[in-house]
């Protein structure tokens, strides 16, 4: 919206991890360099860590432009898959065919073997990169470990990176992964930008979008940002994408300190946002206002009948195949036309929430799926959550999204993207007019406010879970948290493990971190369920 006004060629503050943007601050050198070690002096396992929106999918994209030639690469950016879809993933990265029959693990790691044994012949390396780490289950990482074994006598075949978040390095020391973790002979950890790099960053993502020396930041308008961002990089986007904006609007082509209080007001990042250094948020949503939503969705479903008629609808409707849709990405650009249609006011949003909800979640509380998280007996509430824009390929059921970012001056404020389902890296999104959108990740990417609400099916007398529990319930929890990447054991007994794994899980999404699996933990853990 504001490119042409300051005589840039594209949006210099885009919150997709383009490597030509990626600023070399100390940290980022020393971690670029340490991949680079890793890598050509055939290290084998490689780590990096590093917090929420410090650079490091960046910094993997940078490093395919530092290796060389003769390094074979296979990347992986999705990390929530078993261990026989991850060697599928990488021998598809490789291009390496594989013989008509081939199913079992031994045929997979037999043609990566060879073909790893035909590339180090010809004086090849091989590079296997997996970004969010922390997510992979103990299963795929010992899987991994074990990828770690095609070497000569001399050399390893395949050098492994890790990137992840913070919680990586706790996941790697979990007992059950000491044999991977004596493997890693590279690590580093990346940190936020300091104070004196954040001029520099924000000066280079100005001149790669093509910047003639405008806009200009003041010097104090440099010390808010450092003050409300602590020299995280996607922070400092989204602060310095909002301050352009609101300098278009303005006329203004020096970017002032008022420009961006302003900018972390629109963000929500008041003094009473309750954010941390990572970007989420830890409020808790009062019943008070809970109900008052409840009162607005009445209004706005006066189409519906009684609620009884829609727990029948709910108990009888059976799970929806998948759609043609989930086998391929979808891509909206911000030019095509009616997009103004996606972005949904408050009533529209959530009476259409509640629709999709009836028609499309086909999961029925007490049903017989082994995961379900629900009794007979239960009310449907509205939950919101701060969720960073990496984990809405987990959501499983229809949610709304709160957007920021450049919008169109006639969409209305606050405005909202009605997600009815995730694709494949991509999802698809419900218009004004009740039309299924294809809608791409760089898209959600870039207008992702943070604040997501969804559906959760609640008892009235819900119990909490806690430590020292045993039962049904605490299984299903069980099941539910190791797929998505919190492994625990699946034995029904609320164990320090389980603790553990339930309060990494609530750290990650903004939860309050008790380790008891109250409703709001529930229900995050309801939307993540098929």
């Amino acid at each position: 919206m504001y490119t042409a006004f300051f005589g840039f060629k594209e949006n210099p503050f885009n919150l997709t991890p383009d490597p030509r943007y990626l600023y070399l601050s100390r940290y980022h050198r020393e971690a670029l360099d340490h991949l680079l070690y890793g890598i050509n002096e055939r290290r084998g396992f490689i780590a990096i860590t590093g917090g929420i929106g410090t650079g490091k999918t960046t910094l993997c994209r940078a490093l395919l432009d530092h290796i060389d030639e003769n390094t074979k690469s296979a990347l992986i950016f999705s990390s929530f898959i078993s261990d026989m879809e991850i060697l599928e993933t990488i021998n598809h990265e490789f291009g390496i065919e594989m013989e008509p029959g081939a199913e079992t693990k031994k045929d997979y790691i037999d043609a990566l073997n060879q073909f790893l044994l035909n590339n180090f012949s010809k004086g090849g390396n091989a590079l296997l990169l997996i970004d969010e780490a922390q997510n992979l289950s103990h299963t795929v990482l010992e899987q991994i470990r074990m990828l770690s074994n095609l070497e000569t006598e001399k050399d390893k075949l395949i050098q492994i990176v890790l990137v992840g978040q913070s919680e990586l390095k706790g996941v790697l020391e979990a007992p059950s992964l000491r044999q991977l973790n004596e493997r890693i002979t590279v690590r580093y950890d990346l940190k936020p930008l300091d104070p004196a790099d954040l001029r520099g960053y924000v000066s280079h993502r100005l001149s790669v979008a093509g910047g003639s020396g405008n806009p200009s930041f003041t010097n104090r308008a440099f010390k808010k940002i450092y003050a409300y961002t602590r020299g995280n990089p996607r922070r400092i986007n989204a602060v310095c994408d909002r301050a352009l904006l609101i300098a278009y609007t303005d006329e203004k082509q020096t970017i002032t300190k008022r420009m961006i209080k302003d900018a972390i007001r629109d963000l929500g990042g008041g003094t009473g946002s309750g954010q941390t250094l990572e970007g989420r948020s830890r409020s808790v949503t009062p019943v008070t206002i809970t109900l008052l939503i409840l009162l607005m969705i009445t209004a706005a479903l006066a189409g519906w009948n009684l609620r009884s008629h829609i727990l029948e609808v709910f108990l009888k409707t059976e799970l929806s195949a998948p759609r043609e849709a989930e086998k391929r990405p979808a891509i909206l650009s911000q030019r095509e036309k009616g997009l103004e249609a996606l972005f949904l006011d408050e009533r529209s949003s959530l009476a259409g929430l509640f629709d999709l909800f009836q028609a499309k979640t086909g999961h029925r509380p007490g049903g017989e799926g082994e995961e379900s998280l629900n009794t007979d007996n239960f009310d449907l509430g509205l939950v919101s959550f701060s969720v960073a824009p990496e984990y809405f390929t987990l959501f499983k059921k229809p949610f709304r999204v709160t957007l920021s970012g450049p919008l169109p001056l006639s969409v209305p404020q606050p405005c909202y993207l009605l997600i009815c389902e995730v694709t494949y890296n991509s999802a698809i999104a419900l218009d004004g007019e009740g039309n299924r959108r294809p809608v791409s990740r760089d898209f959600i990417l870039a207008h992702w406010g943070g604040k997501v609400s969804s559906v959760y099916p609640y008892e009235e007398r819900e119990a909490y879970l806690a430590k020292g529990m045993n039962s049904p319930e605490v299984l299903k929890i069980q099941k539910v948290l190791t797929r998505i990447g919190y492994p625990v054991d699946q034995d029904g007994v609320f164990d320090t493990q389980t603790f553990k794994e339930v309060v990494r899980f609530q750290k990650d999404f903004g939860l309050n971190a008790d380790g008891i699996v109250g409703r709001r933990t529930m229900a995050l853990l309801f939307q993540m369920t098929e």
